[in-house]
């Protein structure tokens, strides 16, 4: 990686402002030029030129709602790139994205830990699962919610398609962990963001960057009937 600038980011658990490596690696910064979504009035964020995505939590609401067990930005040896990453990759994103998190713990911790999640539920594959799936592309590593975080900053690649392509079929209007998540539900006679149904599956729609709102739980209900 080139060399980067140094800079303070101001981290909970810490004692004050320590030094850190500030910059982003040229494949970070790549056509960091697309202006930023604006939310609808059903509360989605809209990418210019992207209809078909339709995410409702940014980067910063995944990670300080409480995700992936505090461990997805921790240091990895990556078998696609061949390469070691470590702090360079969480010093990336904007610091305020981070602010009142202790990183150690909830960002970049070694050790998965479910209390940290929102649902305080387990979920997800390992890292060495998805590139024998061939799901991780070299340019993000670490996989879709870090293409997710340099998406939301602007730049664009040509992973995009396929990127969004894996959260629709997820997330979006006919996703595969949305409509689960809503059949239980309705099976259940419950409300929508009633946690008790299906923490899991909760826990995984929030790492693609999506809750179930009132709205999207009515609108399937009734086709539902």
């Amino acid at each position: 990686m080139p060399k980067r600038a140094l800079s303070t980011l101001k981290t909970a658990g810490g004692s004050g402002s320590k030094k850190v490596k500030q910059g982003v690696s040229t494949t970070a910064q790549a056509d960091r030029t697309a202006p930023p979504p604006q939310r609808n009035a059903r509360g989605q964020l809209e990418f210019e030129g992207f209809p078909m995505f339709r995410p409702n939590r940014t980067p910063a609401q995944v990670l300080q709602a409480g995700s992936f067990g505090g461990t997805y930005f921790r240091p990895i040896y990556s078998s696609v790139t061949g390469e070691k990453y470590g702090a360079s990759v969480w010093q990336e994103l904007p610091d305020h994205w981070l602010t009142g998190l202790n990183v150690k713990t909830q960002v970049a911790s070694s050790i998965y830990d479910a209390q940290v999640n929102k649902y305080k539920a387990k979920c997800g594959g390992s890292l060495e699962m998805w590139e024998s799936s061939g799901w991780i592309k070299a340019q993000d590593p670490y996989g879709w919610f870090q293409w997710y975080c340099r998406f939301y900053q602007g730049r664009r690649t040509e992973d995009d398609e396929r990127q969004i392509s894996r959260w629709s079929n997820c997330a979006g209007e006919k996703g595969r962990w949305k409509n689960n998540l809503i059949t239980k539900v309705v099976k259940a006679g419950a409300k929508f963001d009633n946690p008790v149904i299906s923490p899991v599956v909760r826990q995984t729609l929030l790492h693609w960057a999506y809750e179930l709102t009132e709205e999207d739980f009515i609108r399937r209900k009734k086709q539902l009937k």
